[in-house]
């Protein structure tokens, strides 16, 4: 099947020219591409439209979760029809196990496995191995760490077609092989269950996800097939063909663990040697108690607590060898895209550092055999071999991606929208945080926000507080808060909670906020990794999807990176002013019905709120705003509009327009809750405590 691109909307502004560059240089066999869009210019719509005419199947690779999440829902809804898969860490939490040396303190693993997550990457992998080419993987770094043998999963699926001629027993045996329960009770996912000559089965994952079937024997011959109600036994459907995945990616064969057995206490045997030779007689009894006890549970039951430190055993791989992962199970043509290429490119390059430092530790004190250092990510070297075709894309690439490209850069500039690139203005520090607090009343005032960037985790703290003492509604953000608070607090954002958010080095890449009019850059001319040339024009795309967006750098000097950015910044916007000129285009400001938190748990879901991540997607009124009738007719916000100002607009009393705008307000927010878009639900619900409390007023 090939790739269906729906949208309501036909690619606009430069896209058509950067969609036609893109596949013209790919099809002349270009490896490597960059695609240089700014903040807002619909830089996913164009990657929808290169794989729809490209037809392969495409890796995404984001940088974190939340992104990824993102880009997921946002490719489910371009391609309806298709298979769009997401494939993350399944960790909830997850603490690896590890060894202090230095306070002899050994660390036991911890985790946490989402098991929504994980039946989702089990079906990325079945999808990728039933032969589909319109695939679209969305994932994080995660995938490049250690995945099962793709021959063995494979090999262990289970296909049956009416008429085969198969032993019943070994259809049950593949069943346990392929880690399917047996029970006698209800059927649960990945559980089977016997009833004379009939095998009752419930998919774990993939196409039949939690659909029931039944495979009715005649002797050795399979003789029907059906999908059943799991509850009733009815039959649903009359099947001629059924394929069941493991339901664990990391299955393997009898022979291969009875090898994998052997050779495991051949290596134990050696290691215990070599710390005798040393003198070290307690690391070599704690590798033997260890790994003998491991080796008792695996030949038992199958498994143990850190079987992944013996994956190479079981994958048949030479020492030193890279692991598998999941770009084995994509075909040799596919395709990659590198989401955010400058902060992405830097994770899979350091992967493999941080991985091995502390497998070091654990193999040297006797607490892992050597082979625990062969369950790793791969190398940056081995991530360049495995790559396919790729596209780079970054609103400012890094110099790797530009030098891989040799000179195949695809410069996206307008945006749908019509909005052009904040101004960018430079202000001495003196006395600055009073000027930025009058800056930000201004912003207040208009009810927009404000994001404002420090360079140390300690100011964003007292500068919050301080905000806090002269009555600024702020928080602050940075690495030390939990990642779901983080989510929240710009939820809260955007639910008009606060005003202002104070943040380090969070506020950049992915964060689509279009009621932010303001950024302010403390201590810009502070020439490092948070103020180099990518992380000023980053920071200051926050404000880029407001028609009034500008940015404030304070510094005392101009740094080359200050100055450059700020050329660069001139220069788009003189390309953006001349388009909307030539096309007689004004700006409208970008808007979305929820932010990024949202979309890991909606995305795919019948009826959920579509996330919208770059303008181009459909406009959704500012439900504040436009219940108190607060835009012109141009779709330019009034300073000051009131809830008064929508109630005196309409014909009749007041009191009978409030109450009109009340119902209205109470029949939208039950609307958006019932669609989950909470968000919305929660502003019209204000709106509508604001509009009773006017009623209330004028009633007196």
């Amino acid at each position: 099947m090939d790739f269906k691109l729906v949208s309501d909307y036909a690619p606009m502004g430069d896209q058509p020219e950067a969609i036609a560059q893109l596949v013209a240089a790919i099809g002349h066999g270009s490896k490597h591409n960059v695609l240089q869009g700014v903040t807002g210019s619909g830089k996913t719509f164009t990657i929808a439209n290169v794989i729809a005419d490209l037809n392969r199947p495409t890796l995404v690779l984001s940088h974190n979760k939340t992104l990824a999440a993102q880009l997921y829902g946002e490719f489910k809804n371009f391609f309806p029809q298709n298979a769009v898969e997401y494939f993350v860490s399944y960790y909830d939490y997850y603490q690896p196990e590890a060894y202090l040396p230095s306070t002899d303190t050994y660390i036991e693993k911890d985790l946490s496995i989402n098991a929504e997550i994980e039946k989702m990457r089990l079906n990325t992998v079945a999808t990728l191995l039933s032969g589909r080419r319109d695939v679209i993987v969305v994932s994080s770094v995660s995938c490049l760490y250690g995945c099962g043998n793709p021959a063995d999963f494979h090999a262990t699926a289970i296909t049956v077609k009416v008429g085969q001629i198969v032993s019943y027993k070994h259809f049950l045996y593949k069943l346990v092989e392929a880690l399917y329960t047996r029970t006698e009770r209800d059927l649960e996912p990945a559980t089977f269950r016997v009833n004379g000559d009939t095998v009752d089965i419930m998919a774990a994952f993939g196409e039949f996800g939690n659909q029931c079937f039944r495979v009715a024997f005649f002797d050795n011959e399979v003789e029907a097939i059906w999908s059943i109600d799991p509850a009733t036994g009815q039959r649903i459907q009359t099947l001629d063909t059924l394929t069941l995945y493991p339901t664990n990616l990391f299955v393997t064969t009898k022979e291969r663990i009875h090898g994998a057995v052997q050779q495991i206490y051949l290596d134990l045997g050696r290691q215990i040697e070599f710390f005798e030779r040393e003198g070290r007689t307690a690391e070599a009894q704690r590798i033997k108690q260890r790994v003998e006890y491991d080796l008792e549970m695996i030949k038992e039951l199958g498994y143990c607590s850190g079987i992944e430190n013996y994956s190479r055993y079981f994958d048949g791989r030479a020492e030193g060898t890279r692991p598998f992962c999941l770009i084995d199970y994509f075909p040799k043509d596919y395709m990659l895209v590198v989401d955010e290429s400058h902060v992405t490119l830097p994770q899979v390059h350091a992967m493999f550092g941080g991985d091995r430092a502390r497998k070091e530790n654990l193999v040297e004190y006797g607490f892992r055999l050597p082979a625990a250092k062969d369950n790793r990510p791969v190398t940056f070297s081995e991530f360049e071999q495995l790559q396919g075709t790729s596209i780079y894309v970054s609103a400012t690439p890094a110099d790797w991606e530009l030098m891989k490209s040799e000179g195949v850069i695809v410069e996206q500039l307008i945006r749908p929208t019509g909005l052009v690139d904040p101004p960018l203005e430079v202000r001495v520090t003196v006395d600055q945080i009073d000027d930025l607090i009058e800056e930000i009343d201004k912003r207040v005032k208009r009810d927009d926000k404000v994001l404002v960037t420090t360079i140390t985790k300690r100011m964003a703290e007292e500068l919050s507080k301080y905000f806090d003492r002269v009555g600024i509604r702020n928080r602050y953000i940075h690495s030390d808060v939990d990642t779901l608070e983080r989510i929240q607090i710009l939820e809260d954002l955007r639910a008009g909670m606060f005003d202002v958010l104070v943040g380090v080095n969070l506020l950049r890449e992915g964060l689509d906020l279009p009621e932010v009019a303001l950024v302010a850059i403390l201590d810009a001319d502070k020439e490092g990794f948070l103020r180099n040339v990518r992380s000023i024009t980053q920071i200051a795309g926050r404000a880029a999807r407001h028609a009034n967006g500008n940015v404030i750098l304070y510094a005392d000097t101009c740094t080359e990176s200050m100055r450059y950015a700020i050329e660069q910044s001139n220069r788009r916007r003189e390309i953006q002013v001349r388009y909307n000129m030539e096309h007689e285009r004004l700006p409208r400001r970008a808007q979305k019905s929820g932010t990024g938190g949202q979309s890991a748990l909606l995305a795919g879901k019948e009826g959920a709120p579509h996330t919208d991540r770059y303008p181009f997607a459909e406009e959704r009124c500012d439900m504040a705003a436009d219940v108190r009738g607060g835009y012109d007719a141009g779709g330019t916000k009034r300073i000051g509009a009131t809830a008064a100002d929508g109630a005196g607009s309409l014909a009749g009393t007041p009191g009978e327009n409030l109450d009109a705008l009340i119902d209205r307000a109470r029949q939208d927010m039950e609307r958006a809750a019932k669609s989950l878009d909470f968000l919305a639900a929660a502003k019209f619900r204000d709106r509508m405590y604001e509009l009773q409390k006017l009623r209330e007023e004028n009633r007196r």
